[in-house]
Order: structure tokens, then sequence, then C-alpha cells
């Protein structure tokens, strides 16, 4: 919008000049010289409405595309190429007798192209470029068009944002190296990260990080969202379920399927353009991403999928159904503990039994942590669904059998033996 109302502006203008050139007789000397050399003995009128029309529409489309097409000189190549058909038009409608003055038309295509050449230099008119040179395809072209079109300005030179990381990561990479041929295996890999990345951004997220292991998404900037948290969250939710799919279709074609896990962590982040002339790219830093991270690794822990913080389920708490996990050291040097939960569902998405389920295990966190082992072990099994093998909390009963017995506090790797 912002690029089409400055090309009816610079057209508009161009129009009038040039239609108003051409009222005056300004090119009329010029058609005269022009029909002497084309061997015409009396220059006729320079059929006038063929002529305003013409004006009016190369005006406009000159003007267009000189302000919309970010690289300069593909401008130029359209700017001359529609000069050379207007010139080439003169030689081409002579050989039918009729005779065609290009100078009003050519004067419209030159204006147009030097006032949009001037605007594009402006701030408000290179910000499509540098919108495009930033951050090019990580964005959906709904946030593209939003960043061209707004007013706000880009934060390139950093400023602080409430974000929400979401960080998506393979854990059997090694398992499917072995089993794989090495090109298999990237087409499988490319897949998987092609699939997570487009799903996120298509949600309003920023593709801030994509590697061979993993990928982590940013919802709330480069705009600002203000229910960051429950969007990504929300988004998360539907990713597992697509990538759920998509593993379908790996093992039909290559018979594996990848071990993936998300962490979803808030919080303030510093966000800015990094790098240098060699390397760089518009990204985030702030300790909430490497949490992000760590809750996604965790989740290796638990069985668990998707983990997410506590000011992460503060922010979303009326649109998420989650359930406890763990009061977790944050900080080696602050003695707070945090919690952090498992992501279930939208809010009211569980089913009557699934929320009663839910609430046993909710209730038995509350016993394990009073260290009232039976309460907790009789809560952990009413929670238990028969039909569904649920890994957090396999994971708590073999800690409460350990634990009613005075042993040490059980690690994940010894529960898997």
């Amino acid at each position: 919008m912002r690029y089409l109302k400055a090309s009816l502006l610079i057209g508009l203008l161009v129009g009038a000049i040039v239609s108003l050139l051409f009222e005056q007789g300004a090119f009329r000397q010029l058609d005269l010289g022009l029909g002497n050399f084309l061997g015409v003995r009396a220059v006729p009128g320079s059929h006038r409405i063929p002529q305003l029309v013409l004006i009016v529409l190369l005006s406009f489309g000159v003007a267009w595309t000189t302000v919309d097409i970010p690289r300069t000189v593909l401008k130029g190549v359209v700017a001359v190429g529609v000069l050379a058909q207007v010139l080439t038009g003169v030689w081409v409608l002579n050989l039918f007798g009729i005779f065609f003055s290009p100078f009003a038309s050519a004067t419209a295509v030159l204006l147009s192209f030097a006032f949009g050449m001037l605007y594009a230099r402006t701030e408000s008119g290179s910000r499509k470029k540098v919108v495009r040179q930033v951050f090019g395809e990580r964005i959906s072209k709904k946030t593209f068009y939003a960043l061209v079109n707004g007013n706000i300005p880009l934060p390139l030179d950093g400023e602080l944002r409430e974000a929400t990381v979401v960080v998506c990561e393979i854990f059997n990479h090694d398992q499917l190296v072995e089993a794989m041929p090495v090109q298999d295996y990237v087409a499988m890999n490319n897949s998987f990260l092609r699939n997570a990345g487009d799903f996120l951004v298509d949600r309003g997220g920023y593709l801030d990080e994509c590697d061979g292991e993993s990928l982590r998404v940013i919802f709330g900037t480069p705009l600002a969202l203000p229910n960051h948290a429950a969007t990504a969250c929300d988004a998360a939710l539907a990713l597992a379920e697509h990538l759920d799919d998509v593993n379908e279709e790996c093992d039909r074609m290559w018979k594996q399927r990848f071990d993936f896990r998300i962490g979803i962590n808030s919080g303030e982040l510093v966000v800015a353009a990094y790098g240098s002339r060699r390397l760089g790219s518009f990204s985030a830093a702030g300790e909430p991403m490497e949490w992000a991270r760590k809750l996604c690794s965790a989740n290796r822990l638990y069985g668990s999928r998707v983990l997410m913080g506590s000011q992460t389920q503060q922010l979303a708490e009326g649109e998420l159904e989650v359930r406890p996990l763990e009061l977790v050291q944050r900080h080696p040097e602050d003695r707070h503990r945090e919690e952090i939960y498992e992501l279930l569902s939208p809010k009211h998405a569980l089913s009557d039994d699934a929320a009663a389920r839910r609430d046993f295990f909710w209730k038995a966190i509350v016993y394990y942590r009073e260290q009232r082992w039976d309460e907790a072990r009789a809560h952990f099994l009413k929670a238990a669904n028969p039909d569904v093998r649920d890994q957090p909390l396999e994971y708590y009963l073999h800690r409460v059998e350990r634990l009613s017995t005075g042993q040490t506090e059980l690690q994940w790797n010894e529960s898997r033996r």
C-alpha cells in the first residue's frame, strides 16, 4: 500500500506535467523534425486522446515498477525497455502509414523513472529493500508486507522486546546417520526442517536459526505481538501434530522416524541486526533464548514432547491446558526455583477423562513434593491412561518407588534400563 500510494502520486504528478506540455504544443517542433526524417510530407495531428491515455498509463506504470522493484539495476532495465518500446513504435507504426510521436511518452517515462528513483532513495522508499535484505524468507508474507507498509521504525539498531522463543530439536541424529546413506539422511533432515520452519513462519514466527539439528523461531519480533505466548504455544501444539504426519511420510520413504522435542520460553530479549559485513542477520539475544533450548533438551529427561517455562504459562494461562513437571533452579546462583510445565492442549480441548487424569497428575505432583509417597503413587496411578503410554507419569512413578524406599534420586537414563 505504501508503494501504491507513492506510485499513484508520482504518476499523477508526471501525467499532469507531461499532459500540460503536450496540450500547449511543446513537442510540435520535435514532431515536425521527426516527420521530416521519416519522409512524412505533412505531419498530422498527434492523436490527442490516445496520446493522453498513453501518457497517463506510462506515468503510472513506470512509477510503479521503479518504486516497487527493489534492485536498482532491474529498475533501470525496465525503464529502458519501456523507452525502447516507445521508440520502436515510431518505426513499426510508420510501416503502416501511421505517424506516432514518441516525445510526450518518452518524457513521461523519463520523468516517472527519475521521480521514482528519488523516492527509492528516501527512508520510506528503501524500506522494502531493507526488509527483504534483513529478513528475507524468514518471515511470512503477511509479516513482510506489514513491515513494509507500517510506519513503525525497524528494530535494527536494537531494542528490548517481550517475545516467546520456540526451539524444536532432533535428538536421534546418531542413530539416523548410522542407519541411512548420507544422501537419504540429508534429504530426510531437510524435509523435517523445511516443514517445521515453514509451518512456524506461516503462524507468524520469525525463523531465527535453522541448522542441521534444530530450529529456533521467535514470536513477537520483528513485529510486536501482544499475545505472543499463546500464539507460540498454539503453533507448537499444531507443529507437533504436523511433524507426526511428516514422520509418517519419512517412515514410508526411509523406514526411519525423527525423535523431536519442543521447548517454549518467554521473556525480554534484545532484538537487533547482529553480525559483521561478512556474516550477519536480524536476531535476538538474552537468557530466555538459552532457557528455551534447555527446556527442549529436558523433554528427554521426562519423556515429554513439549515443555514450557513459567513465564510462558503465566502469559497464556487462560488459553492452555498444562500440567506441572518440576520445580527447577534456573540460575545456579539463584536459590529461587521455577516451575516448568508440560503443554497438553489448547484450553478446553481435553476430554473429560483427559482433564480428570490431568487433575490427578497435578495432585500427585503436590503429594510428591510433600514426600507423601503413598498418596502420590495412588494419584499417579489414577492419572494413568491404560490405552496410551504416559512417559512423564512413568518417570515419576519410578522416582516415587525409589525415594519411598530410601534410594537416591532417579536419573532418567537409569529409569530407561
